[in-house]
């Protein structure tokens, strides 16, 4: 990290600007290098994104049309998100699930890695070349590309700028909210906080992914009643207020200062309201059943039967790592997965379920290669539980990532090497180096005489939190700035094929489903011409903008 950053993150920390866990995920554009980025002025329009997207679609409608299995469309869509979940994160978790059955491992598959489909997205922002995961989910879920550390909003508005965010012709919908008004039921559960910005990503316009409570707003000097922080926007308002499941880690951010929550962490909001009673005085208003939780046994006691309305708060922040976590509080993702599905699959219009593996993001960060690839095995087995409980000729299940990570899968070592050891060869010094290691990160050796150190030596070398290798030093391993791998299955599941923008995941989830603006599978490409479509298309997302905050 440079001196120049040090500083500029020192003077931030100092003014009370930088949350105390976003060490993953520091600020490494400049003001400048941000607002200054090279892009084409079209960019920062919703309708570019939303056109280019749609054309692409009927592309491959013409494309596919030998392909379409039958006349119908999804009624039910899950969209797993595994963050961070690069090829090499497959390549390698794949190995390490099948070394776990005493295989020599290569041979082996993820459940998801047998979909029917697989396709490519690019993953930059519109003002960054490698990715976060705020821009991203405004892509993957939106439709529409956005500057790093937004979410729900165009590349007009910059990140910080909250006046700018408050201008409803700069905030973008969801497929979340196309779900919502088509009458189906939501869902959204992950493994780190409700509030981060993969989840927010389905709910959120927020000009900074950080503003996950009041306090946070008010530390940038702005107006939470202008810019409403994350948590107040998923209990207060929609669409977040009319989800059925809301499944996660970060209770802090819905208790006031002068709370803890029930595993002892203190709230973080200075406006001394709790969020979660707040949600709980909604639904008992509305006179429909629901329930909070905080445990993985309060979970399962309720799993046969649960209520109409489910807020599940798991963790004062993220949950535990699942090789860390305590069995008897923490729920597994498949665990999760399963009773939302549960939750939604009364409604017989169907529903929209996001899912997100968010801690296999967090393990590469800390270069902890073994942690990252058991989350991402995890998220796989709550895949399973998916397509074992629907019908896959009336759903759509899409399995993707939101960026890549910096890990590598290396060496020329004999079939079945383990994939967390060594390497079975030396580097040209005579010293060992891991099968997996990272191009930069907190795993950096200081070399002598430009040898490294032997790794293996080291008196925590093997254990889960144990650092693998890294060339360039950082506080917090970085994000890759490659493709990401789409897979697919259920209805339609070829319209996922080849490589497009990640902006087209929801234009192309939405199309199989028939709901939200766009493309339909349910109305024939030969009766809806093109220009007619794209007005009607974009007439339909000005008068659901406006609805946003209702």
């Amino acid at each position: 990290m440079s001196t120049w950053w040090l500083v500029v993150v020192a003077a931030a920390a100092a003014a009370g600007l930088v949350r105390a866990e976003d060490r993953y995920h520091p600020e490494r554009l400049a003001a400048g290098e941000a607002s200054a980025a090279t892009r084409s002025a079209a960019e920062s329009e919703a309708s570019f994104w939303v056109r280019e997207a749609q054309e692409a679609i009927e592309r491959r409608e013409r494309e596919g049309a030998g392909a379409k299995q039958a006349a119908g469309h999804a009624k039910n869509v899950v969209m797993f998100l595994g963050d961070g979940m690069s090829v090499p994160t497959l390549a390698a978790a794949r190995t390490l699930l099948g070394q776990r059955r005493g295989q020599t491992g290569e041979e082996a598959s993820l459940h998801f890695e047998q979909f029917p489909t697989l396709g490519l997205a690019k993953t930059y922002c519109v003002n960054a070349q490698v990715p976060d995961s705020s821009c991203t989910a405004t892509a993957y879920l939106c439709g529409v590309k956005a500057n790093q550390g937004t979410l729900g909003v165009t590349a007009a508005v910059p990140r910080h700028d909250c006046e700018a965010s408050t201008d409803v012709t700069k905030r973008v919908q969801s497929i979340a909210e196309w779900a919502l008004a088509d009458g189906r039921d939501v869902g959204i559960v992950t493994t780190t906080r409700i509030t981060h910005a993969s989840p927010a990503g389905a709910f959120a316009k927020v000009a900074n992914r950080n503003w996950e409570n009041d306090n946070d707003v008010k530390q940038e000097g702005h107006d939470v009643n202008r810019c409403p922080d994350i948590a107040h926007q998923l209990i207060k308002m929609a669409p977040g207020n009319k989800f059925k499941v809301i499944f996660g880690g970060g209770r802090r951010e819905f208790l006031p200062t002068s709370q803890v929550d029930e595993e002892g962490t203190r709230g973080l909001r200075t406006d001394g309201r709790n969020l979660i009673e707040e949600w709980q005085n909604d639904k008992e208003s509305q006179k429909v059943s629901y329930k909070y939780l905080w445990n993985r046994q309060e979970l399962l006691k309720l799993a046969s039967s649960p209520p109409d309305y489910l807020l599940g708060l798991f963790e004062g922040s993220h949950l535990q790592y699942h090789l860390e976590g305590d069995e008897s509080t923490e729920p597994t993702l498949a665990e999760l997965t399963d009773v939302a599905i549960r939750v939604l699959s009364r409604n017989e219009r169907g529903f929209f379920l996001f899912v997100e593996g968010g801690r296999i993001d967090h393990a590469h960060h800390d270069n902890y290669a073994h942690l990252a690839l058991d989350e991402t095995i995890e998220m796989d087995r709550a895949v399973k539980v998916a397509t074992d409980a629907l019908k896959e000729d009336e759903s759509l299940v899409v399995v993707t990532a939101d960026h890549t990570h910096v890990m590598s899968f290396n060496g020329y070592s004999p079939r079945g090497t383990d994939v967390l050891g060594t390497v079975r060869s030396l580097d040209s010094n005579r010293m060992p180096f891991m099968v997996l290691s990272y191009t930069n990160g907190p795993g950096a050796r200081i070399q002598q005489n430009g040898v490294r150190p032997d790794v293996t030596t080291d008196a925590n070398f093997g254990a889960l939190r144990w650092r693998t290798h890294t060339d360039v030093p950082l506080d917090s391993e970085t994000h890759g700035g490659d493709d990401v791998t789409v897979f697919a299955w259920g209805v339609h599941h070829w319209m996922f094929s080849g490589l497009y923008e990640q902006t087209h995941v929801p234009h192309r989830m939405a199309w199989a489903a028939c709901m939200g603006p766009g493309r339909h599978v349910c109305v024939s490409a030969a009766t809806v011409p093109t220009a007619a479509l794209l007005s009607l298309l974009l007439a339909a997302f000005i008068t659901l903008r406006h609805q946003c905050f209702l």
